[in-house]
């Protein structure tokens, strides 16, 4: 895996599909209004890759695969079960020691090694592409 996150002041919504639309936004923001006075907090983004590495690596989707393939969609009750267990195989699985390297060197760059508040958002990418 190489590197899986990016800096804001290096994205812009060219990078929907790899950052999502709120981090490709503030990406904007940061290159365009601080020639303004216009100041916006920097940050970084974990990418829509490290996110697909996660799944691969805990075979999140495989397993997810298996049960929805065998779904009746129709079973609204069924749906909402795999649902929560697909869930919470994502809140159970571990990150993985490289990305949780990346994100911790990057924090420490970010807060000069000292503790500071933070805002984490999610940032989905499919819902901010055109099709």
């Amino acid at each position: 895996m190489g590197s899986v996150i990016r800096q804001l002041s290096d994205v812009g919504m060219a990078d929907v599909d790899l950052v999502g639309g709120k981090n490709a936004s503030l990406g904007e923001m940061i290159s365009h209004l601080a020639d303004a006075g216009v100041r916006v907090p920097g940050g970084f983004a974990t990418t829509a890759d490290a996110f697909r590495d996660f799944v691969r690596t805990n075979d999140i989707d495989t397993r997810a695969r298996t049960l929805l393939d065998s779904l009746d969609i129709n079973d609204l009750n069924a749906l909402a079960v795999a649902g929560k267990t697909i869930r919470q195989w994502i809140v159970d699985a571990p990150l993985g020691s490289k990305l949780t390297d990346q994100i911790s060197s990057h924090y420490r760059d970010l807060s000069s090694g000292g503790d500071m508040a933070v805002a984490v958002r999610s940032s989905a990418t499919a819902e901010d592409l055109p099709d």
